[in-house]
């Protein structure tokens, strides 16, 4: 794994499945909420720079022991839950593409490229996922709308049972993620074997940089804030309903 992989993880960061209702106050609702990102990303990610860079472990070994959640995790949902944790096989399998690549040498742009792959593997996953009907990305957004009310979290279920707008929109989120992350690929592989490599040690990161402020702002436009409205318009229209 590199940095290329640990900003996207966090940021989109990649869907599992979230809790589907919250039935606790708002302080005790959001915990819940964040655990399955925090098990499946956080972990892997935290524990791959602690054992690096904490403890001198070399890329392989990091990445090797930073696998271990996230593949207990996907054994655990297909064995006990019956269904892929598809969070948590995402990041497992970002690891394994990351082990495979740290085993190219010799060759500084391909070195270089390499990263990009990871960012490949990230992007290709997430649209996929978008195919299957089961955007990956709504665990990092949900949360954030949701916010651990549950009259909101109601709302988020009606509405991604009865509304296509909001389902779109749903998946418009990590459509938008999905191409970034190849359109960073595409660019960086470019770069590493057409520019001077000390300008792409640098650009590299500037590139990724750049795609994840373009995807903040293109998802947040086109989904996340259409999504908010909804569900604001859907928790007046069941307040109404009350009365």
């Amino acid at each position: 794994m590199s940095i290329t992989a640990t900003e996207i993880s966090t940021g989109e960061t990649t869907r599992a499945a979230l809790a589907e209702t919250v039935t606790t106050p708002e302080t005790a609702g959001a915990r819940p909420s964040f655990l399955p990102l925090i098990v499946d990303v956080a972990v892997p990610v935290g524990s791959y720079y602690l054992l690096k860079n904490g403890f001198g472990m070399s890329t392989m070994a990091a990445l090797g022991w930073s696998s271990v959640v996230p593949a207990v995790r996907t054994v655990w949902s297909v064995v006990k839950e019956r269904k892929a944790n598809a969070l948590a096989g995402l990041i497992l399998f970002v690891n394994v593409v990351g082990l495979a690549l740290s085993l190219v040498a010799g060759d500084p742009r391909l070195m270089l490229a390499k990263d990009s792959g990871v960012s490949s593997a990230i992007g290709i996953g997430v649209l996929v996922s978008v195919r299957l009907g089961r955007p990956m990305m709504t665990q990092g957004m949900k949360p954030f709308l949701v916010k651990g009310d549950a009259a909101r979290a109601a709302a988020w279920e009606r509405l991604a049972a009865g509304s296509e707008p909001f389902r779109k929109a749903e998946r418009t989120f990590s459509l938008v993620w999905g191409t970034v992350l190849l359109g960073e690929c595409v660019a960086r592989v470019v770069g590493a074997y057409t520019l001077p490599i000390d300008t792409m040690v640098w650009l590299g990161t500037v590139v990724m940089i750049a795609s994840m402020v373009l995807a903040f702002l293109l998802s947040g436009r086109f989904a996340v804030v259409p999504m908010e409205k909804m569900l604001e318009r859907e928790l007046a229209a069941g307040a109404g309903t009350q009365r």
